[in-house]
């Protein structure tokens, strides 16, 4: 493999956490390649915490869709800027969208504001759409909409200091744009889950990880940007071929039954065995090598 994809980790996650402003032609993200086959999505609306106002809601999408089609990523970083990870939605920008609702009558006005909460469900489907592996970092605040799109990522790390709270019975509705659907798929109790949706109340960092919401918590934000790289840096560097496969069964099989997710895997890979890479990883291993030692093509 070149270099550039095994730079240290402590230097890149400096200049991940320290970027300038949105990347044009984005107002809401900051995308960067801390490495050649690494993708940083950081949400940057700092003087807004983070704030997920209209244009997010199309940005996140315009920006997993080019991900999923692009060669060189093959895993990718989603971090927050600034004090915290989010605020959730910007209540002042989002409500227009909402609350005043177009249409002749109730069904005709019900009909627009479906198409509406579907379009914002996809801002968050896309990430677990596209086939690369997403490593969200958390750090601070990550409230409301913010556990709805963490919980669409495949591995969540967070600081000694985040906590997160599932806000939107405080603001008189049901969460319909993931969390309630995903999180009991994330945590083992649906008693947490029933709570924490209930109650609106926050969680820290070390009931998260007791419960399973996050896999690592570390003692600050540039800690945590080092291991967040380190792991998808690992992820990188084995065959795209396996990674993306195995991305795509395991949320196949949390949403079927294991016998269909068996049959599913057998068809998938009765093509997917067929790669060069299979030859490329065993001959790492017979070498006893790590698999980043061979260089696979791009998928």
């Amino acid at each position: 493999n070149s270099p550039g994809l095994w730079l240290p980790s402590q230097t890149v996650a400096r200049a991940m956490s320290s970027s300038g402003g949105a990347t044009p032609p984005y107002t809401t993200l900051a995308i960067s390649r801390p490495t050649e086959s690494i993708t940083h999505v950081e949400l940057h609306r700092p003087e807004k915490r983070n704030a997920m106002n209209s244009a997010f809601w199309s940005e996140m999408v315009t920006c997993f869709n080019e991900l999923s089609e692009d060669p060189e990523c093959r895993a990718v970083v989603v971090s927050g800027a600034g004090k915290l990870f989010t605020a959730g939605i910007d209540l002042m920008d989002m409500m227009n969208n909402v609350l005043q609702p177009e249409g002749d009558d109730t069904a005709r006005i019900s009909w627009g504001l479906k198409k509406k909460i579907r379009k914002f469900q996809e801002t968050f489907s896309v990430i677990e759409k596209c086939p690369k592996p997403v490593v969200v970092a958390i750090h601070g605040a990550c409230v409301g909409a913010g556990v709805d799109m963490i919980t669409a990522c495949d591995i969540r790390l967070c600081t000694q200091d985040a906590w997160f709270q599932v806000k939107e019975v405080d603001i008189g509705l049901a969460a319909d744009v993931g969390t309630l659907q995903r999180l009991p798929k994330v945590i083992g109790s649906q008693s947490l889950v029933n709570e924490l949706a209930l109650t609106a109340r926050k969680m820290y960092a070390d009931e998260a990880k007791s419960s399973g919401l996050v896999s690592r918590v570390f003692a600050d934000k540039e800690a945590m940007m080092a291991g967040a790289l380190e792991i998808a840096g690992e992820i990188a560097g084995r065959s795209p071929v396996a990674v993306q496969g195995t991305k795509i069964n395991l949320i196949y099989a949390r949403n079927h039954s294991v016998a269909d997710g068996l049959d599913y895997i057998a068809t998938w890979n009765m093509s997917m065995l067929q790669t060069e890479d299979l030859m490329k990883s065993a001959q790492a291993a017979l070498e006893k090598k790590s698999p980043k030692t061979k260089t696979y093509s791009k998928l």
